[in-house]
This record gives structure tokens, C-alpha cells and sequence, in this order.
């Protein structure tokens, strides 16, 4: 069984002293893959560093919603340059919105549009951040279809309500489910993971946040994605394999992952 955690955030402090064992708990757990996601460009060089090390890790490069502070009239031109510079770069983000932390509505909203620029420069799929602000997401991203043209990618650890969550499915984006859907009160989200259609469908730590149940209250790692892979598995009535096989597809597709160095990653790991 092979599952891909399409976002981590490994690269962060508490993660330092025991990347090893973090990768030897990740291919035990099945994860063969991994797509770690960028806060700020200032994290790239030191997440090509870890893709050096983990041949199983592709990465993005954008800036968070909760960075725009850091964003100034050179920082389009440095996403895109570095989004040319590396073949390992598989999407634009994480980018988006998040009304809930930060009241800088219009100038989020800005940022969000040139990454969205960049990615359809490039081709690339975007890893959408989104809190509280489904509404103006959708009108964004509907409205970046038909003054600019398709945009592909991921509304990333999904926490909306089956309406909002088709809204972003009439739009072509895939939907990622974290530890939350594990959550015992997580009843909208549990809903909306079961009625993604089953090629639209991807998993996450989104690490080291969210662990899911039964790791809740602990620091999140990529080897529990199979956790989010079972519950998910399990609201939709289908095996953990079936689910496995269906995500990694999705997430290989959306991504343009490999599964060559995974398997070679695996080799003595048992």
C-alpha cells in the first residue's frame, strides 16, 4: 500500500534533530511521497535541502495569507524565478486566504491573484489556503477562469461544508482532508469527505499541525496521514487500500509526482 501526504511542513524547527527516524516512521507508515508546501520564499532553499536528502520529497514555493506583510514588488518576480528555478517544484503555494486570523482583506486578496498569475505562467497547480472566506475565494478563482483561463489545484486541509465544498469541485479543484475529519465534532467536514468524487480526493498532515485522532494533541508527522487515510476510508465505506490506491493516483496526477524514487526510497525499509 503507498500513500502520499500532499502537505508538510517538515522543514520547521521541531522537526530538526530527528529527521531520520521522521523519515523511517514515514515509509514504515506506507507514505512514498510527500509535497511540502512553502510559507515564504525564504523557506526555499532550506526545503531543496531536504529534497536533496528525501528523494521522495517535491515541494511548492508561494507565500501564506498570513505573510502578506513580507510580500513587496520583488517578491512576484522571486516566486516565479524560483517556481523556473527547480524541477522538484510541483505547484505554486501555499497561497489563499484566511479572514479568520487576519483582517487585511484586500490586500490578501491581491497576493492571492498574482500567485495565481504565476502558477498558470507555469503551468502549475496551486495549494489553496482557506479560513473563512469561501465566498470570496470562489468568486476569485471563478473570476480568474474567465478573465485569464483554467487554474488547477488543491483547496488544502478542506474544512468547509458540502455546499462550499462544491463550489470548488464545479471548479475543477481537487479537495485534501487533514487530521480534522478525524475530529469527533468535525461533522461538515466528515460530510464533505464523503461526497468528493473519488478522483478529486486527496490526504494530508499538513504537519506539524492537526494530528489526527489518536495522535490529537501531539505534534503532527507525515506517517500519520494513514490515520486521515482510514477515517476517510471508513466514511466512505470503502477498504484503506482502495483508498490509498485512489489518493495516490489523484495526488500523482494533480502534482505530476513519480512513484520511481518512492519505491527506491522503500528499498531495506520494512
Amino acid at each position: 500500500m503507498q500513500l502520499i501526504d500532499t502537505h508538510v511542513h517538515i522543514n520547521f524547527d521541531v522537526f530538526e534533530s530527528e529527521l531520520e527516524q521522521l523519515r523511517h516512521r514515514w515509509l514504515e507508515a506506507g507514505v512514498v511521497r510527500l509535497v511540502h508546501s512553502c510559507v515564504e520564499p525564504s523557506e526555499f532553499t532550506g526545503i531543496q535541502a531536504l529534497a536533496e536528502r528525501f528523494p521522495e520529497l517535491s515541494f511548492a514555493v508561494g507565500l501564506h495569507p498570513l505573510d502578506t506583510e513580507k510580500w513587496t514588488s520583488e517578491t512576484e518576480n522571486q516566486i516565479l524565478t524560483l517556481g523556473r528555478s527547480d524541477a522538484r517544484v510541483v505547484a505554486i503555494g501555499e497561497t489563499g486566504l484566511d479572514f479568520y486570523k487576519a483582517k487585511n482583506q484586500q490586500y490578501q486578496i491581491e497576493v492571492l491573484k498574482a500567485q495565481l498569475g504565476i502558477a498558470h505562467q507555469l503551468g502549475l497547480p496551486v495549494i489553496i489556503h482557506c479560513r473563512d472566506a469561501a465566498a470570496a475565494m470562489r468568486g476569485i478563482l471563478q473570476e480568474f477562469w474567465e478573465s485569464t483561463g483554467p487554474i488547477r489545484g488543491v483547496m488544502h486541509c478542506w474544512g468547509g461544508n458540502p455546499q462550499q465544498t462544491q463550489w470548488f469541485l464545479d471548479l475543477g479543484f481537487y479537495i485534501s482532508f487533514s487530521g480534522i475529519v478525524t475530529f469527533k465534532n468535525a461533522t461538515q467536514v466528515k460530510e464533505s469527505a464523503t461526497m468528493v468524487p473519488s478522483d478529486r480526493l486527496l490526504i494530508e498532515t499538513d504537519c506539524p499541525f492537526l494530528a489526527p485522532v489518536p495522535k490529537r494533541g501531539k505534534r503532527n508527522e507525515p506517517a500519520y496521514v494513514r490515520y486521515v487515510a482510514e477515517c476517510v476510508a471508513r466514511l466512505r465505506g470503502i477498504s484503506l487500500e482502495e483508498l490509498a490506491a485512489q489518493t495516490t493516483q489523484n495526488a500523482c496526477q494533480l502534482f505530476g509526482l513519480s512513484l520511481s524514487t518512492a519505491t527506491a526510497a522503500q528499498i531495506g525499509i520494512g
